[in-house]
């Protein structure tokens, strides 16, 4: 059909959705470009497509030696030899991940193997890369020989630009790559995450599956449109989808059995054949309409992932661990929530945390109602978690990502703290986790009114300039700023404390007030979001505990 169909079996293409039309792609600029790839300017012209595939993977800023089609030539007789392709082996690399055909022929699938072989070669480095397999074979359908598609995938695995993060090549970038996803799934796609945890044991293994959904199950119509974007706009363009194939998942599969034992057969199922509930157009329009984080803040959350797994010793491959493992039933008490609560919460928390224990540090019970002796027990613990259960049987509490030898910095002032991380959460009478407001309501970011309101009603010492009127000057919700060695404008507020009360607020409305003697609390809640009150208006504290986090 063109110099770019050697690899292609037509009867497998969708030839309905090509167009003849000769276009040619001119325009430079960047935004025009993002504009276009998400339009899928030239998704419906095969050689089109493979023309601005080229293009813009030469563009890529590579090392100084990056392997050529001349170096493929030059390698494959002596790494191949007389072996037939179809006979062989993979490189550990890929960890048995799947190697889609898409629409190749036979010599196509077989090129597949080949040129991954060569890359194993040329890239000793490389310890961990299962999504290699689907790119290569991408690739092909629009290179003019087994050369040229190793040269280009040779370019995106050399990309040296530390800005432009594009493909993950070890298991601690892979698997940082999916605790950051469960993280934003934790914030994006609550309902589903709530479906996550009632069906599954660990919900973080689900979600290892991420790129899986994208670089194997995903048809090849699907991954063609999301590639194109993902050249031009790179790795956040991945989550973006993910995060919306799980929507829809969810949309879709609500209140239906699940087809299968395990519900990460069932995603991957869903992915398979998405076409028959979500067109590609649709399925980048619901990722593109998710009001994500910057590119900025995202690459610090992996970081912060990234860090808690070096700290763990979780740099190659093994068994991760899940939450009924970290929430040990033998070895853990508590007077106020049960240990499927406790898991409940587990699942909540950053992916980071979850693989700690909890470690109780305070409880009324024990250490009695003096909120100097909550501060001396709480202090040097980061993140924290607050339980509360009141006479009248209601438990609520809040995670706390900073430490609360931070309240110091204000000095006698009471001013907030801590970042967007922090959530405060219902367990009885009925379970709901609070968003933090500015995450969840960012058209509220703009007056900093609804934090400042929410504040006010919990508490008449708090004065509008507690609140930053322009939450824009926090880099990353996320993280606290000394974390990065960031200006403190960075951090975000939640938390107060001083020697007459502790504030907790912020989440979809929600504020709490704690008194100095640890008997008495108050809620406020802002009629601005439709939810129910975190608890009464008014309560008595029965038990309090808190709750640090062990490696």
């Amino acid at each position: 059909m063109d110099e770019y169909s050697r690899f292609v079996d037509w009867d497998k293409m969708d030839v309905s959705a090509q167009s003849q039309d000769t276009k040619e792609l001119t325009c430079t600029d960047f935004h025009e470009l993002k504009q276009l790839a998400r339009q899928g300017y030239w998704a419906k012209n095969h050689t089109l497509r493979a023309k601005v595939y080229h293009k813009l993977i030469s563009n890529i800023p590579c090392r100084t030696v990056t392997p050529d089609a001349n170096v493929y030539r030059d390698i494959v007789v002596k790494i191949i030899g007389k072996r037939s392709s179809s006979c062989l082996p993979l490189p550990e690399f890929v960890d048995n991940s799947l190697i889609p055909t898409y629409c190749l022929n036979t010599e196509g699938v077989g090129a597949v193997r080949k040129i991954l072989l060569c890359i194993a070669n040329q890239f000793p480095d490389i310890s961990f890369c299962p999504a290699l397999p689907s790119l290569i074979a991408l690739l092909l359908h629009y290179s003019k020989d087994e050369a040229e598609c190793f040269e280009q995938v040779c370019r995106i695995l050399a990309c040296n630009d530390p800005s432009k993060r594009l493909i993950d090549q070890t298991f601690l970038a892979f698997e940082s790559s999916c605790m950051t996803f469960g993280d934003l799934v934790n914030k994006y796609c609550q309902a589903a995450h709530k479906l996550m945890v009632a069906v599954s044991e660990d919900v973080l293994e689900v979600y290892s599956d991420w790129q899986r959904w994208l670089f194997g199950e995903l048809p090849m119509a699907y991954i063609a449109r999301v590639f194109d974007v993902f050249l031009v706009e790179g790795y956040k363009v991945l989550y973006r989808v993910a995060l919306a194939l799980l929507k829809f998942f969810h949309k879709v599969r609500a209140g239906q059995p699940m087809e299968s034992d395990s519900i990460q057969q069932d995603i991957r199922a869903f992915v398979r054949d998405i076409a028959k509930s979500v067109s590609p157009e649709r399925l980048l329009e619901k990722a593109f309409a998710i009001r994500l984080f910057s590119r900025k803040e995202i690459q610090l959350l992996q970081m912060a992932n990234e860090k808690a797994l070096q700290q763990k010793g979780i740099t190659v491959k093994q068994k991760r661990q899940n939450v009924h493992l970290a929430v040990h039933a033998e070895n853990f008490k508590s007077e106020i929530v049960s240990v499927k609560e406790m898991r409940d919460i587990w699942s909540w928390i950053p992916e980071r945390f979850a693989l700690c224990q909890p470690l109780l540090l305070f409880t009324t019970l024990e250490h009695g109602c003096s909120l100097s002796r909550f501060y001396s027990h709480s202090e040097g613990h980061e993140p924290t978690l607050l339980l509360i259960k009141t006479t009248a049987k209601e438990v609520c509490g809040a995670y706390l990502s900073t430490d609360w030898s931070e309240r110091r910095r204000g000095g006698s002032k009471l001013s907030f703290f801590g970042t967007g991380e922090c959530f405060v959460f219902r367990l009885q009478p009925e379970v709901e986790r609070y968003e933090w407001v500015i995450i969840k309501h960012p058209e509220l970011a703009l007056t900093g009114s609804g934090t400042e309101n929410c504040a006010q009603a919990a508490s008449s010492t708090l004065s509008s300039s507690s609140i930053p009127s322009d939450p824009s000057d926090r880099l990353s919700p996320f993280l606290a700023a000394r974390h990065f060695n960031l200006p403190s404008k960075t951090a975000s507020m939640f938390m107060a404390g001083s020697s007459e009360c502790v504030i907790v607020g912020g989440g979809d409305g929600q504020a709490l007030y704690l008194d100095a003697d640890l008997n008495h609390g108050r809620t406020s809640h802002c009629n601005t979001f439709n939810n129910q009150p975190l608890c009464s208006e008014s309560f008595q504290i029965s038990v309090l505990e808190v709750w640090g986090f062990r490696d």
